[in-house]
Formats: C-alpha cells, sequence, structure tokens
C-alpha cells in the first residue's frame, strides 16, 4: 500500500514542508526541512520531470532526511532541508527563479539553497536577486561558485578510502570502475579517476554528456541497460538514486560501491544488508558526496577560503575508515553505521542546546 505523504513525513520525522505553487511562472516545488537541530538547514534545489507530483514531494522527503546526516556527520553545524521543483529543466526562467526566491526567502532562513540536479550558478543568481538564504552564487558575486568539482573531488577521495580498505592500498591504476551519470559531479569524477590511472567506463542517458566526456577523457560508453551485466572492481553511481535494488543487487560484479548519487540504496536496511552478504563494500551516500556541502556552508558561514575547503573534503577519507571501523566492531552495515554516528552528534549538540 502506497504511503500517505503526511505518514512519510511522520516516519522520516520532518520539521516542515512546504509546497510552493505560482501559475504565471509554472512553478511547483517542494521544500523539505528535515532537522535544524545543528543548524539552519542548508540543500540544493533540483528540478526533474517527476512522473507525479508525490513523487517529487517523496524525493524531497529521502533527500532533506540524508542532508541532515550529510552535514552532522561532516561536522557542520548546519540542518538538513532540499527543495525539488517539478518541471522540464529546458523551461526554466528568470521569473520561474525570482518567483521561488521569495518562496524560500518567506522562510526568513531556515532553509538555505544551493545547486542540485538541472540547477547552476545562474539559477542562483536569479534566487539571489530575491533572497539573501542562497549559496553556490557565481564567484564574481562574491559566493563559492559551482559547488561540483568539491563533490566530485571528496567522492574521489571516498574512493580512494574504499580502495584501501578493500585491497590494502589507496592505489587505483589499472581498476576498472564504472561511473553512472556524467553530468557535472561525473565528468569531474571521471577526471580524477582518468589522472589516477584507472580503466573508466561511463554510462549515461544522455548523449551529449557521454560525448562530452569521451572527448576529454576518453572513456568506455556502456548503455545503461547493460550496466549491471558486466563485471568491473568498482560502482559509482552518481545519477540518481534507488540503483541499488532487488533488481540489481543479483547482478552486481563489482567490490566497491562508491559514488556521489544521494539515496543510492533503495532501501537502507534491506539492500544495505544485501550488499554486505555479498561482500561489497559500500561507502555511505551522504559521507561521501559531502564535499559539496561542506563548500556552500564556507560561503554561508561567510568564510570562504577554498584551500581551506580542499582541507576538510579530504577529511572524508578519514571519516570513512572511521565509519568501516564502528560497522565492524557494532556488527552494522557501514550504512547504519554512518547513520549512527551522525545522529549521536545531533543528540549530543541538542541537549547542549536545551540547556538553559
Amino acid at each position: 500500500m502506497e504511503q500517505t505523504i503526511f505518514s512519510q513525513i511522520e516516519e522520516l520525522e520532518h520539521e516542515q514542508v512546504v509546497l510552493c505553487h505560482d501559475k504565471h511562472t509554472g512553478l511547483n516545488a517542494i521544500i523539505a526541512i528535515h532537522d535544524t537541530t545543528l543548524g539552519p538547514a542548508l540543500g540544493g534545489t533540483r528540478m526533474w520531470n517527476y512522473t507525479t507530483k508525490n513523487d517529487g514531494i517523496t524525493d524531497a522527503l529521502r533527500l532533506s532526511r540524508g542532508m541532515t546526516y550529510k552535514a552532522a556527520i561532516s561536522g557542520l553545524n548546519l540542518g538538513g532541508g532540499k527543495a525539488v521543483i517539478i518541471g522540464d529543466p529546458a523551461t526554466k526562467s528568470e521569473a520561474l527563479w525570482r518567483r521561488y526566491g521569495k518562496f524560500v526567502n518567506s522562510l526568513g532562513g531556515k532553509y538555505i539553497t544551493a545547486e542540485d540536479v538541472n540547477t547552476s550558478t545562474k539559477d542562483m543568481e536569479y534566487i539571489h536577486m530575491e533572497t539573501k538564504h542562497v549559496t553556490g552564487i557565481p564567484k564574481y558575486m562574491g559566493g563559492s561558485g559551482d559547488p561540483s568539482p568539491f563533490t566530485a573531488y571528496g567522492t574521489f577521495v571516498g574512493i580512494k578510502a574504499c580502495a584501501n580498505t578493500k585491497w590494502g592500498s589507496d592505489e587505483l591504476s589499472g581498476k576498472k570502475i564504472l561511473v553512472q551519470g556524467v553530468g557535472h559531479v561525473g565528468q569531474y569524477l571521471v577526471e580524477h579517476l582518468t589522472k589516477a590511472g584507472a580503466e573508466v567506463l561511463i554510462s549515461d542517458i544522455d548523449e551529449k554528456k557521454l560525448k562530452e566526456t569521451v572527448d576529454n577523457h576518453g572513456a568506455k560508453v556502456i548503455a545503461p541497460n547493460e550496466i549491471f551485466d558486466i563485471e568491473y572492481d568498482i560502482y559509482a553511481p552518481c545519477a540518481l538514486g534507488a540503483t541499488i535494488n532487488d533488481e540489481s543487487i543479483p547482478k552486481l560484479k563489482c567490490e566497491i560501491i562508491a559514488g556521489a548519487a544521494n539515496n543510492q540504496l533503495k532501501d537502507e536496511d534491506i539492500h544495505g544488508k544485501a550488499i554486505r552478504e555479498k561482500g561489497i563494500l559500500y561507502a555511505p551516500d551522504f559521507l561521501i558526496n559531502a564535499g559539496g556541502l561542506m563548500n556552500v556552508a564556507a560561503e554561508a558561514y561567510g568564510v570562504y577560503n577554498e584551500d581551506k575547503v580542499t582541507a576538510d573534503v579530504e577529511e572524508i577519507y578519514n571519516r570513512m575508515h572511521l565509519i568501516f571501523d564502528k560497522a565492524n566492531a557494532e556488527n552494522l552495515t557501514n550504512q547504519a553505521a554512518a547513520i549512527k554516528m551522525a545522529e549521536e552528534r545531533i543528540a549530543a549538540v541538542g541537549k547542549i542546546k536545551s540547556v538553559l
């Protein structure tokens, strides 16, 4: 039986969910604020042609919960939020973004937005015309710019940590790695992996992005319907979520899953256990892809320094090992161990804040 929207909100324990509509611009958006114990909710806005509006709401709820854990496990004093705009990215306009900016502004800083799938620094510039509660604005405006390079670099660092745990060395030369999804983050990740000497395979539904990646890095293209039919060392999902599911797990022929996509496990408990039983090392998604959040967080704090952000992103390597150790010590899946670590920090800080 399909869950109602309110039952999902209750189950995932969201603080606030805002539905936004404007008939003049065609805006239909959902802003989901999961938890603000550590600070204001910071999370990107994605634009996608969801099959139904309920699908968009479900995605916003799942993504915002992940942002809470991402901020907590990264040591950031921020809460978790996310927004989705339902529609064709080809139809976005200045008016739509500015109207959306007014909705963000109406929350009074409880939610701060940034880039995500199918959104750009230019879109953030339009939002900034209506609210100060936006990050990832262009560098020429004093912002930190596109966070994608930092998301990709953090994912690369996380992959190396996984390799070190699995094979005793973080050397990636000669390793066969499939990157599913070569948008902004995926392309930057392919660049890092190629420079590290890996044999990179790529897959995407966008032929233009595939051509750009092949032209720039010489990667081999795999058809989307064939990605689970071949063997490789590492599977790096960098598109939409839930690719680790009942159908894909029996077909997986890899030793590591480590990618930049959010919500990679369709069911965190069931599928987290299934890949563990299969001997596949899994990098918790909200930890490995936290580099972009670290970048826009520094901008939100008002103390942006690129070298400091880069050093912070490199700490993903050590945090990954802490999670693996915790999972082994407490007999948990890596995802469960990461969630537990994030929740422990939220609970501890929450108690401090409650003291008068």
